[in-house]
């Protein structure tokens, strides 16, 4: 077992995602490396709380006839990559041997190389491929005829009776509803004239995301209005992919791939004429400026976009910090708790949203700073939506205690599971609704 020893104090760092080199396809090689980083995390454990991931991996080592991870077949190791679904927040707010440690553990990152493996050499299953096709459910969901009946399909509890049994689709799980008059068909350009700030041009082009567009266009449609009502003038995306995330976390790198061959030239484009990118949804954000920029670390126009995205609240801080920012809030918001999105923690932006919705008058934002538990298609799928409820619990009892006027997170599909949570038929309110309430507009 590998000896406890005290971390580096340094800031972590990341290093590429070394994917078209053929030592990350090597099974051995990589079983190698699992079985390393799980006896440093075995002699650690301090990341059991966090997810299940850790759990399973310690209950299998303790359950072992050496109750050291030498005990555990190779075969169960698989058992703790599907538990795994690459939040990060091992790496940035727990892992003491995290590079530029000597132990080089990211286990996020070994957990990507895994399902990388495992996707190349047995595919996956129907159900996780549908899952993970975003833009095609979203079109097909989306059609006039057809968005009514797929809505109307997933609230039957006869229908999600089949879809568990014979799909693995978890029949306690919320499903998002679908659009037909989406964000793209529903938007309108905006025009401004908003000054530049420290970190920003003053002017916006909106990657609506598969959510934004086909599952709630009301956020988009929100931060556009926000936008406006700060002078700030607003294009949408010519055309847009997937970001891709639901691919990596499937381990289909060659689809994350080609979606960043959709994506980032127009998304440079827009750039290059001087505009900043953000984005509703964190995981898209997120994925621009990490995930890609470490799987493809010498494309510039990756690097490019990376640069120059946003998170809504991230952008509105940087107004604000340039007195540019229009602060005459005419509606207070009173209690609000609100939940931190992990796929938004971990882009080490500070908790700007909370910060921007304090500055309504006569509001207090009480910050839950734990993983929801929906983590992309994790609660919705049979096998683990248990552990998900599990996961939210705290979170779910955080709000409850608050009693607060609104509850929130950056994350859509989180606040979706913590209502699932709740079960009191309460809805939750994406922090950018919030902030076009307190305007008034």
């Amino acid at each position: 077992m590998a000896t406890v020893r005290e971390g580096s104090l340094e800031a972590p760092t990341r290093h590429p995602i070394d994917w078209q080199d053929e030592t990350f396809w090597d099974e051995k090689n990589l079983f190698g490396e699992l079985e390393r980083v799980f006896d440093i995390c075995h002699g650690c454990r301090r990341c059991v709380s966090l997810c299940n991931a850790f759990p399973t991996l310690f209950d299998l080592v303790d359950e072992s006839d050496t109750m050291e991870v030498d005990g555990v077949t190779q075969k169960d190791y698989w058992h703790v990559v599907d538990h795994c679904y690459l939040c990060d927040l091992c790496f940035l707010t727990k892992c003491p041997y995290v590079p530029p440690h000597e132990w080089d553990v990211d286990f996020p990152h070994l957990m990507l190389r895994a399902k990388a493996v495992h996707f190349h050499k047995e595919g996956t299953s129907f159900r996780n491929k549908m899952l993970s096709a975003t833009d095609a459910v979203g079109k097909l969901a989306g059609i006039p005829i057809v968005v009514q009946a797929v809505n109307a399909v997933n609230r039957s509890d006869g229908f999600r009776e089949i879809l568990e049994a014979e799909f693995g689709i978890a029949k306690g799980a919320r499903l998002p509803k679908y659009h037909s008059d989406t964000l793209r068909k529903r938007f309108r350009p905006v025009n401004g004239d908003a000054q530049p700030s420290d970190g920003t041009t003053g002017k916006v082009a909106l990657f609506a995301t598969c959510y934004g567009n086909y599952n709630d266009p009301r956020i988009g449609l929100d931060l556009v209005r926000v936008l406006e009502h700060n002078g700030i003038p607003v294009v949408l995306a010519d055309k847009e992919h997937c970001c891709g995330m639901p691919k990596l976390e499937l381990g289909d790198l060659e689809s994350v791939r080609k979606a960043k061959e959709a994506n980032i030239p127009e998304l440079a484009k827009l750039v290059d004429v001087g505009h900043d990118i953000i984005a509703p949804v964190p995981s898209c954000v997120l994925m621009f400026k990490q995930e890609l920029p470490l799987m493809f670390p010498d494309d510039a126009e990756v690097a490019k976009v990376a640069a120059a995205i946003f998170d809504p609240f991230e952008y509105l801080a940087l107004r604000h910090k340039s007195g540019l920012l229009n602060t005459d809030f005419k509606q207070p918001l009173g209690k609000v708790a609100y939940h931190v999105a992990c796929h938004q923690r971990v882009q080490r932006i500070g908790m700007k949203t909370r910060d921007m919705l304090q500055l309504v008058p006569d509001t207090e934002v009480i910050a839950i700073e734990r993983c929801s538990g929906h983590d992309g298609t994790y609660a919705v799928k049979k096998e683990f939506h248990k552990y998900a409820m599990k996961i939210g619990r705290p979170v779910f009892n955080r709000v409850k205690q608050a009693e607060a006027d609104h509850y929130t997170s950056d994350c859509a599909m989180a606040g979706e599971h913590i209502a699932n949570g709740l079960g009191d038929g309460s809805e939750p309110e994406h922090p950018i609704t919030l902030m076009r309430i307190a305007y008034g507009i």
